[in-house]
């Protein structure tokens, strides 16, 4: 019998992922402090903080769930050595698009599997995505016109929506932008007899 999937997030996107990619899973959030445990990791670059953020959540919800396997996952956005955070007001998310304006960003996302407390599997993919020159003008009517919905995005957008109109190029698989590298992930679930393949 494969084992049980347990999700440790609380995003609907990657439950969303999961779910159209046909898994049987039960979601739980961690119950973490992500900002406290970010401070421990001084002078870590952005795709280990991203790794170390998944880990603490699965091994948080992995001793919860005995038996079955824990999928974690973060996502880190990076412009160069700098880790930005989700914005906390519109205005902050004003500021954000329009440092990200022009320039090429990086999401890294990771994936960490637990079982009973173990680390069993992890992996971080990256995605660069270069946002066009922006107007501020324009910048002001887009985020009228999304809401408050972006602030639980870290970059400020929700590229499946119409955030996709920020970009001019994006290298990297859509399922790394969303928060979930799921081709890796699928393949290690069946490697792991946890899915049929």
């Amino acid at each position: 019998m494969a084992p049980r999937l347990v999700l440790a997030s609380a995003s609907p996107f990657r439950k969303a992922l999961l779910e159209n990619a046909g898994l049987s899973f039960v979601a739980e959030p961690a119950q973490i402090d992500e900002r406290a445990v970010e401070e421990t990791l001084e002078g870590l670059g952005p795709e280990d903080v991203a790794s170390i953020l998944a880990e603490a959540k699965a091994q948080d919800v992995s001793g919860r769930h005995p038996g079955a396997i824990v999928i974690g996952s973060d996502q880190t956005l990076s412009l160069g050595d700098e880790i930005y955070h989700k914005a906390a007001s519109m205005d902050e998310a004003r500021r954000r698009l329009l440092e990200l304006s022009g320039k090429t960003h990086q999401l890294n996302s990771a994936i960490v599997l637990a079982r009973d407390g173990e680390t069993i599997w992890r992996h971080v993919s990256v995605a660069r995505l270069t946002m066009r020159t922006l107007d501020p003008g324009f910048v002001g009517r887009h985020l009228s016109n999304v809401g408050d919905r972006i602030l639980s995005s870290v970059g400020a957008y929700q590229f499946e929506g119409e955030g996709i109109q920020l970009f001019d190029r994006i290298e990297g698989d859509y399922f790394t932008i969303i928060g979930l590298p799921l081709l890796p992930l699928l393949a290690k679930l069946r490697e792991l007899q946890a899915i049929d393949g």
